[in-house]
């Protein structure tokens, strides 16, 4: 299973025990090698801004990136760090509004749609889109049921 680190934890109520039990969640439902640690940083709107527009030739704000060092992860050893996920606490407690989500809500959200991209899932066309969502959906109801 992954192990993570919060960098510059942000200004919510961001509680480990509902961070583990997604990690958990996931490792129990995608059949997929989760070894390292992931990394979770929040960066100002500026700092992601120039993040997107640098790996992903985008020149506008996001909501979060996800970086993963590995193709595979059954030889990574649990202190390394195999991947990264960066949020924009401006651009989740935006989308928390306009969702009608409390702003940790949409950080849980946004992780597990992160953690999914890590291990390959995608929303590229139609069926990934459904596919990605279907995984989503499961996750999220087992946290928060």
């Amino acid at each position: 299973m992954f192990h993570y680190k919060i960098i510059n934890k942000p200004n919510i109520n961001i509680k480990t025990k509902t961070i583990d039990n997604i990690f958990k969640t996931i490792f129990n439902i995608i059949d997929k090698k989760q070894n390292g640690t992931l990394n979770i940083i929040f960066l100002d709107n500026d700092g992601i801004k120039n993040l997107n527009k640098n790996y992903r030739k985008i020149d506008k704000t996001t909501d979060v990136l996800s970086f993963h060092y590995y193709d595979d992860f059954s030889n990574i050893k649990k202190e390394e760090i195999s991947w990264e996920i960066v949020m924009s606490l401006s651009k989740i407690i935006e989308q928390w509004k306009t969702y009608w989500l409390w702003s940790e809500k949409e950080f849980y959200k946004l992780l597990i749609h992160s953690i999914l991209h890590i291990l390959w899932y995608d929303h590229e066309n139609n069926w990934d889109y459904k596919l990605m969502q279907e995984y989503e959906n499961i996750i999220y109801n087992k946290v928060f049921d």
